[in-house]
């Protein structure tokens, strides 16, 4: 009953918010993610287990290598019931990869199953080793004291109710090995209830910076080189709730971000408990200002100017000062129509940055080399180019885009774009679907967060589209601006993202600068098919990215951009 009554109050706030329309597509993603759990119950009939020939081709594998990891799984221990604790060093003990040892410390545990299921599973394997707290210090010191104990080359965090895949050690043994600098891994999970039943899958990105700033991307399973974690001082006391956030910000400061490693697997299953997040983020409310808490600190520790304040689903947004002397945009108001001055002129109305230099271009055919001239043309230490048929929706949507581009470290950023009906036209762009390049979460509502909220937060991708893509001067002229030789009509705004990210330079998506088309019979089309040419031009330079967009996970369906699980 309750259930349904805050099920029928949602839908009267979206009826009050945006009409029957607005209903209707609720309504439409609601059944959009019953099918997305239908379907990854599929996946697991595949994918959930593994057979015996799998098992004992990782067995095999592992005789095969030289280099055997010890890694060290830290555990801390504190009034868990006991089927879930059992569950969980069952979860340990049941590792295909044998060499790791157990790490548990106890937080002063009043319930009195708990000191002897500990001893009888010591008693049984010489693996695991025991601490008992004679204080409760919290999360924090108790991972400490679980810490201590670790003698691994590598340490994974593991809470006390949720599970490992038997796999998992495996697959952190094997990038260890496959790539010998690695300092810091993280894979994909998903949730199991109190029936054993899998759900929610999170099929994350490769390490993606800004992303990893909106929300903890790299959650569970999460595994550090052993020295790292012990120099920093492992977990601090005062960001429970968010103590294993806080150590990644910190390791990340220390580590080259070459050194961070994303398996694409789901190895951790996350109990959803009613006490525990997975099940409800109103378990553990302090968690999500103790998460900005140490953002803050890190952007303290590492000179950046920025604030931190709670974005959608109470998760972060991070607000970068603009220089105080703010940088000069040439602001190419591009289109194929005499109106394109008009729409200019229209658009420089609408936008409160000061700074702006408008060079309004006329474009027909050969669009990337008309953008070259008109970037060429322009005085501005910004470029920012946008597609005529778009009008910003807010006054300050130049300021959030230019506030990312003035900074060092990123290249192209991009805004959410809209159609004339108010749906998701564009939210980033990923490479190797169908189309090749295609917009990312096209069709949702504006204010759907989309899959692992991909397009209601600030975030990475491969590409943005040059519907809406602002960028440094003197990065786009580093990589010599858009390829028009190749590219003259199409691919050329994802081949220059490509470029500005293989010269070190991160692309950015924002939700918070939007523009939505002028007139739903003149759609913006983001990108269609291209020539022959021009497709096999990128299918050419860019095989790698093709094959795999470290923005967008392998196990995510190629036939678009919608990030439904492929099966």
């Amino acid at each position: 009953m309750n259930s349904n009554f805050r099920r029928a109050k949602r839908v009267v706030a979206t009826w009050r918010g945006g009409g029957i329309s607005a209903v209707k597509q609720v309504i439409k993603l609601a059944g959009q993610k019953r099918r997305e759990s239908a379907k990854y119950r599929e996946w697991l009939l595949v994918h959930g287990s593994l057979t015996e020939t799998e098992r004992s081709e990782i067995r095999g594998s592992i005789e095969g290598v030289e280099r055997h990891p010890l890694i060290s799984v830290v555990l801390p221990v504190y009034n868990v019931e006991e089927k879930w604790l059992r569950a969980c060093i069952e979860s340990v003990i049941g590792q295909i990869y044998p060499n790791w040892e157990l790490c548990i410390a106890d937080d002063w545990s009043s319930s009195k199953h708990i000191r002897p299921v500990l001893a009888e599973y010591a008693a049984n394997d010489k693996r695991i080793k025991l601490v008992f707290r004679d204080v409760n210090g919290h999360i924090s010191a108790a991972s400490n004291s679980a810490l201590d104990l670790a003698t691994g080359e590598f340490v994974v965090l593991l809470d006390h109710d949720d599970e490992l895949s038997e796999d998992a050690l495996y697959y952190v043994a094997k990038e260890i090995n496959d790539h010998p600098d690695t300092e810091m891994i993280y894979s994909d999970e998903d949730l199991i209830d109190e029936e054993g039943v899998r759900s929610e899958p999170k099929f994350k990105p490769d390490f993606a910076r800004d992303l990893f700033y909106s929300l903890n991307l790299v959650t569970h399973l999460s595994a550090y080189k052993s020295e790292v974690a012990k120099q920093l001082g492992g977990f601090r006391v005062g960001f429970e709730g968010s103590q294993d956030y806080d150590l990644a910000l910190r390791v990340i400061e220390n580590i080259p971000e070459t050194a961070i490693r994303h398996i694409p697997r789901v190895l951790y299953h996350w109990r959803a408990i009613k006490t525990s997040v997975a099940h409800s983020g109103d378990a553990k409310p302090y968690a999500y200002e103790k998460a900005r808490e140490a953002l803050r600190e890190h952007f303290v520790r590492t000179g950046v100017a920025a604030k931190v304040i709670p974005a959608a689903e109470n998760l972060n947004r991070v607000i970068y000062e603009l220089p105080s002397a703010q940088p000069t945009v040439s602001l190419i108001v591009f289109g194929d129509g005499d109106v394109t001055h008009k729409y200019a002129d229209d658009i420089k109305a609408a936008t409160s940055y000061p700074p702006i230099r408008i060079v309004p271009t006329v474009v027909k055919n050969n669009i990337s080399p008309a953008l070259n001239a008109a970037a060429r043309e322009g005085a501005g230490e910004v470029i920012c180019f946008v597609d005529s048929r778009l009008r910003p929706l807010s006054p300050d949507w130049l300021n959030e885009l230019v506030s990312f581009a003035a900074r060092p470290e990123i290249g192209a950023v991009g805004a959410k774009i809209m159609s004339a009906s108010g749906l998701v036209r564009h939210a980033g762009l990923v490479i190797g679907t169908d189309e090749l390049v295609a917009p990312a979460s096209k069709d949702l509502l504006p204010d759907s967060p989309g899959y692992f909220f991909r397009s209601g937060l600030i975030g990475n991708f491969s590409a943005i589209s040059v519907a809406c893509m602002v960028v440094r001067r003197a990065a786009f002229e580093s990589v010599g601006g858009f390829d028009a030789g190749a590219f003259p009509n199409n691919y050329f705004d994802a081949d220059l993202c490509l470029r500005l990210g293989r010269a070190g330079l991160r692309t950015v998506f924002t939700p918070y600068a939007q523009l939505i088309e002028r007139d739903a019979k003149i759609p913006v089309d983001l990108h269609n098919s291209g020539s022959l040419d021009e497709r096999r031009s990128f299918e050419q330079k860019w095989v790698a990215h093709l094959k795999r967009d470290p923005f967008y996970n392998p196990n995510l369906s190629r036939r678009s951009a919608d990030f439904s699980i492929d099966i």
